[in-house]
């Protein structure tokens, strides 16, 4: 019974290195995550596939360092000159995730601060290029967009070939000095009024337009019947208006003799 204890020392030192051994063997990754083994021997192979969500086997000596594989989207905000030197504020959105292919040479070149190693410096130096072409009321106004397909496509081409996926640059807002936003906005407003008053001016000339040709086409039509209406044909039509007069059964008409035409002379007792 005393050799017992001793005999039994060495397994139950086994068990307890098992489990240590296996509980460091055994890295769970979660769902939009991936991992990087890190060997202690070789450090991170750029070459190497990254560990997929679930549960991996190390060996308890390597370690594993988990990237976030999502889209991710971080706010910007960035303080840039316009092409006439105004300070102009942007607040945009970016939209980005790892190039999951890549993860492990991201990771061995960039490590896990490429946000602001790479993207963030990129973004920053893309608007001030880009804004730099335009004035405040364009960049206020009607080049917004363009300038936000500019700045993610020139964003794109820097943090592209460093590993790093971008989705999309989203513009929320432009700030303009107070004085320059208000003068842009009387400006937009004249102009605004004198589009109205150009569209009513041109309104007006087509009705104008549109009653002389009514007119014209009036007279022509008169000038035509008038040319067409002989004698003979008022004289002919004269009868007819005459003749369903005397058919009415509401009127009595007596004929005597003829007036200056030559049509009878109706006289109703009403």
């Amino acid at each position: 019974m005393e050799k017992m204890p001793k005999v039994a020392l060495p397994f139950v030192v086994a068990i307890i290195v098992g489990l240590v051994v296996i509980t460091k063997s055994v890295v769970t990754i979660d769902s939009g995550h991936a991992g990087v083994l890190y060997t202690l021997s070789n450090g991170v192979d750029p070459e190497s596939e990254p560990l997929g969500e679930g549960i991996n086997f190390v060996a308890p000596w390597n370690s594993v360092i988990d990237y976030e594989i999502r889209q991710q989207e971080i706010p910007e905000k960035m303080s840039v000159l316009s092409s006439n030197g105004l300070d102009i504020t942007l607040d945009a959105s970016v939209l980005y995730q790892p190039d999951v292919k890549n993860l492990s040479r991201l990771h061995k070149e960039k490590g896990q601060n490429y946000l602001s190693r790479v993207l963030q410096p990129a973004i920053r130096s893309a608007a001030r290029s880009v804004v730099g072409r335009y004035t405040p009321e364009q960049l206020y106004s009607s080049k917004r967009d363009a300038i936000q397909e500019e700045i993610f496509s020139e964003t794109k081409k820097i943090v592209e070939p460093q590993y790093i996926q971008l989705n999309n640059i989203l513009i929320r807002d432009v700030t303009l000095p107070p004085t320059i936003k208000d003068a842009i906005e009387r400006k937009l407003k004249q102009e605004q009024e004198s589009l109205e008053y150009e569209f009513r001016l041109v309104t007006a000339d087509k009705e104008a337009q549109k009653q002389i040709i009514e007119a014209q086409g009036k007279a022509e039509a008169n000038r035509i019947l008038s040319a067409s209406l002989t004698d003979k044909i008022l004289q002919d039509k004269g009868i007819e208006a005459t003749m369903k007069l005397a058919e009415s059964p509401n009127s009595k008409v007596i004929v005597i003799g003829s007036g200056d035409s030559g049509l009878p002379i109706i006289l109703g007792d009403q």
